[in-house]
């Protein structure tokens, strides 16, 4: 495979399907290289010699399909598609068509670099000279220039415009004459020798006049992408000939590439005597309390993972122009849920023209922007249109359609993921498609054995959705002394204030302990000279943040201008760096990094009972009826016979690439002799012999497999590094609903819906509020609120703890940290019937590893020591003591 195509991989960050589809592209190059004039009945023949599926280029030059799901990313894979024709062919000029002005424009934002979806960031070749973008708006006035400017061109034309120039015969603007060039731009593109022509969702103008004029420019290589790779016709689909890779959305959806589509409908729904006006409200207001209530759970996962607060849209299939403008206005009014949705529509159809139609895109276009305020897009016809957006989560189709047409119109659109990963928060992660009428008929037509996708069932509770949900922010109170403020604030927040009051008084006042403050959180970068909060106290380090602030502080032209008093600087930063020490637990940054890790496979006894291959004394075809595919199980000649038997089970073994010859040759022949002596209970020697040749790979599969499971990984050193000496507690967030918080102490009697309710009241906890998820941690919180110095729940991103389980490394948070006079204890308390389960061992095993560690760095400070608590549900009470907890269930240290 070529270099560049890891490299462009590589920079690109392509997804696996848009990998292949480059490393696909890498060998057509290769046996039919790109240039004009290329025979194509032989290139036809190359090609389906390696590609079968590709029966006929459908054009007069070879153009192949790229199937893609929506959502995988078809505008990246262009970018890695034009680089990759450049550095490795040289070719410089594309043509690239859309389908609509939609999309159009959206090409030409995605290609101009500086925009936030730029195409070829990470390219080298193209970062201090980027291509050169001409338009079908302005290629008359700009070839000329460019073909001095710029090396690579890309040509972005909408074809639907072509295809409204070409109607009664005429020919299109493009084939008239240029005064700028001396010639039609249509003559000029022809011209080239290198012109790659890409078509962008091909599958909605395939066969369109405007097409077929294009297609005389006989481009050297035509690439079409598109998650549909067929035309319909009166007698059904009909599906493209020149299909060279095919990545369906059922794929899409078990990686993980797109938001999982889901069908909702309320909680014991019956139509029965309510009239279609009815039910269309019903929908309509549910879809919106459904947006509602997402908006909040979006703003509530950015918050806790300091990620971007996504503002998600509603999209409401109207039946006609008339029917959605008569939504815009239903929405907009004042009686529709209070009016809060007043300027915050866009309808989009045919009927928009003009200015009217320009704004309509523009705002299309900006629907992801936080700034931009649409919430509600009513469409009317979402086959014709499209646009790359990633926050569409709620869709509400009020006009008639079969089940089919409706689930493929539906979820479109509304599959990419915010994030580019689902983040496995349901509520992130999930299309709701409200479907009260059709709920029961849309998930049989989901079922139906040809259906592309299977569809999640959502059955919404009215009485929930009634209730509103706010996503609550809880600052630490200690950024509540000091006077700030979170900096994001949505129509959804809820900032949870304690009753401290602010320390500083005066705007003065303010702005310096804001500058004390961002100068000492710097310094917990600084581990050598303030490994710990209390060094901040120290007269040297006061003397060096003093100074930092006075160079910092710059009064106001206003405070210039009148009398105001001067600030008392070392005052202000004395009293902030008290509140800093007194509010928080020293939490330093701690990398452990294993260093000579040794890693393999224990010892241990085979489970070969079940075991009863026969031989085989011919080659045996094995075809399989849903593929037509033909596996041929062989003797076993061609692999070449060993001398000793156990050789064949090696053999087979060595070849996985965890498995180290060298390191485990005595285990591996150990496991091939009891694979020999189970076989020699019930076969001869010869025979043995011809059933470990004819199945060698998959006796290797069934042993490799059993493997797994006496895995180990022993790191033999570990290099620990201490980044930070102490950080700063983050802001917490929650989703829930209005209602105040509920006192810690007081129990509540809906225990297995603890979650949903936050609670306040405490004495000693390092935030105003806090969430429980269960019973049992609202009562340890009791005791440790009774007996410790300061607390608080930890959230994500705080400790940077991994820790390994299977495959996979996830982040530990523990229930808990308390600082006390004489240690600083992290806590976790488990259900009694969980306490040995592996994956809380594994997370106890970390904690005990950054414990330590911990521990020995506060030692060079003469800090407190970290103690680690593993607590089962029912010892805890409210009359056990923090003392009574270490005594029975410390983990870290050994007692």
């Amino acid at each position: 495979m070529n270099r560049q195509v890891n490299a462009i991989a590589g920079r690109l960050s392509l997804r696996a399907p848009q990998r292949q589809s480059l490393e696909i592209l890498d060998r057509i190059a290769e046996i039919v290289p790109p240039k004009k004039r290329t025979d194509l009945a032989t290139a036809l023949a190359a090609i389906q010699s390696e590609f079968p599926s590709v029966t006929d280029f459908e054009r007069e030059f070879p153009s192949l399909c790229f199937a893609l799901a929506t959502g995988v990313g078809k505008t990246r894979l262009m970018g890695a598609f034009i680089s990759y024709l450049y550095t490795v062919y040289g070719l410089k000029n594309f043509l690239v068509l859309a389908p609509n002005l939609t999309i159009y424009n959206k090409l030409i934002q995605d290609f101009t670099p500086n925009t936030s979806k730029y195409v070829f960031t990470g390219i080298a070749d193209f970062a201090t000279f980027p291509p050169g973008i001409i338009t079908g708006d302005d290629y008359e006035q700009a070839a000329g220039s460019l073909e001095q400017l710029f090396n690579v061109k890309i040509n972005i034309f909408n074809i639907s415009k072509i295809n409204s120039e070409v109607r009664g015969g005429k020919a299109p603007r493009i084939k008239r004459l240029s005064e700028y060039i001396g010639e039609s731009y249509f003559d000029y593109l022809a011209g080239l020798d290198d012109l790659v022509l890409i078509m962008d969702e091909s599958h909605r103008y395939r066969a369109s006049a405007g097409v077929r004029a294009i297609n005389e420019l006989k481009p050297v290589l035509g690439l079409e992408l598109t998650a549909t790779p067929y035309v319909e016709t009166g007698k059904g689909p009909v599906r493209f000939k020149n299909v060279i890779y095919d990545y369906p959305l059922p794929s899409a959806m078990e990686d993980g590439f797109v938001k999982e589509p889901a069908v909702a409908t309320r909680k014991n729904f019956n139509p029965a005597g309510m009239s279609a006006e009815e039910i269309e409200k019903l929908k309509l207001e549910d879809g919106i309390r459904l947006h509602e209530s997402v908006k909040v759970e979006l703003e509530t996962y950015a918050r806790q993972t300091s990620n971007r607060i996504v503002k998600p849209f509603l999209l409401v299939i109207a039946r006609d122009t008339t029917h959605a403008g008569q939504l815009r206005q239903l929405i907009e009014s004042d009686g529709f849920f209070e009016g809060r949705y007043k300027m915050k529509v866009i309808q989009v159809d045919s009927s928009k023209t003009g200015a009217e139609e320009d704004e309509m895109v523009q705002r299309l276009l900006a629907v992801e922007s936080t700034e931009e305020p649409t919430e509600i897009v009513i469409h009317v016809n979402m086959l014709k249109e499209g646009w790359d957006v990633t926050n569409l989560y709620t869709i509400v189709p009020l006009r008639a359609a079969n089940a089919r047409i409706l689930i493929e119109q539906s979820i479109g659109r509304g599959l990419r993921l915010p994030y580019g990963k689902r983040t496995g928060v349901m509520a992130v992660d999930r299309l709701n498609i409200v479907a009260h009428d059709r709920f029961q008929e849309i998930v049989d037509e989901a079922n139906k054995p040809d259906s592309p996708l299977r569809l999640q069932q959502t059955i919404i509770d009215p009485d929930q959705l009634q209730q509103k949900t706010v996503t609550v922010v809880s600052q630490t109170r200690l950024a509540e002394t000091l006077g700030i403020k979170p900096q994001q604030v949505s129509t959804s927040t809820v900032v949870v204030e304690s009753k401290n009051l602010p320390v500083f008084k005066t705007e003065q006042e303010k702005k310096v302990a804001q500058i004390a403050w961002d100068e000492i959180r710097k310094l917990e970068s600084q581990p050598q000279a303030v490994p710990s909060v209390t060094f901040l106290t120290k007269p040297d380090i006061q003397k060096q943040l003093v100074e930092k602030v006075a160079s910092l502080y710059q009064p106001t032209q206003l405070e210039l201008e009148a009398v105001v008093e001067t600030p008392d600087i070392a005052a202000i930063v004395a009293t902030t760096t008290n509140m800093v020490v007194g509010q928080t637990i020293d939490i330093p940054r701690i990398l452990v990094q294993p260093h000579g890790v040794r890693s393999g496979f224990k010892p241990f006894d085979l489970e070969l009972k079940d075991w009863k291959y026969a031989p085989v004394s011919e080659d045996l075809w094995i075809q399989h009826l849903r593929t037509n595919e033909i596996e041929i199980v062989t003797t076993g000649e061609a692999a070449g016979r060993e001398i000793r038997l156990a050789d064949y089970v090696v053999r087979g073994l060595s070849n996985f690439d965890d498995v180290s010859y060298v390191d485990h040759v005595d285990l591996l022949y150990d496991l091939a002799l009891q694979v020999i002596k189970h076989f020699r209970t019930y076969l001869t020697e010869e025979e043995t012999a011809k059933v470990l040749r004819c199945y060698e790979k998959p006796i290797a599969n069934a042993i490799h497999t059993q493997m797994q499971k006496h895995y180990f990984e022993d790191a033999v050193d570990y290099e620990v590094k201490i980044s930070k000496g102490f950080t700063e507690l983050r802001e917490t967030s929650y989703t829930a609903t209005g209602e105040p918080p509920r006192n810690f102490k007081e129990p509540v009697a809906d225990k297995n819906n603890i979650g949903k309710y936050i609670f306040g009241g405490f004495t000693h906890c390092l935030y105003a509020v806090q969430k429980f998820q269960s019973d049992t941690e609202r009562r340890l919180a009791v005791i440790i609120d009774r007996e410790s110095l300061k607390w608080f729940r930890p959230v994500r991103g705080q400790f940077l703890i991994f820790y390994k389980f299977g495959s996979e490394q996830p982040e530990y948070q523990p229930d808990f940290v308390a600082e006390t006079d004489t240690s600083i204890y992290m806590l976790e308390s488990k259900a009694k019937n969980e306490m040995a389960a592996l994956e809380v061992l594994a997370k106890r095993d970390a904690a005990v590893k950054w414990c330590e560690h911990a521990t020995i760095h506060a030692a060079t400070y003469d800090g407190k020591p970290w103690k680690y608590l593993l607590i089962p549900h029912d010892a805890i009470a409210d009359n056990i003591t923090l003392a009574g907890l270490e005594q029975n269930y410390l983990v870290f240290p050994e007692a």
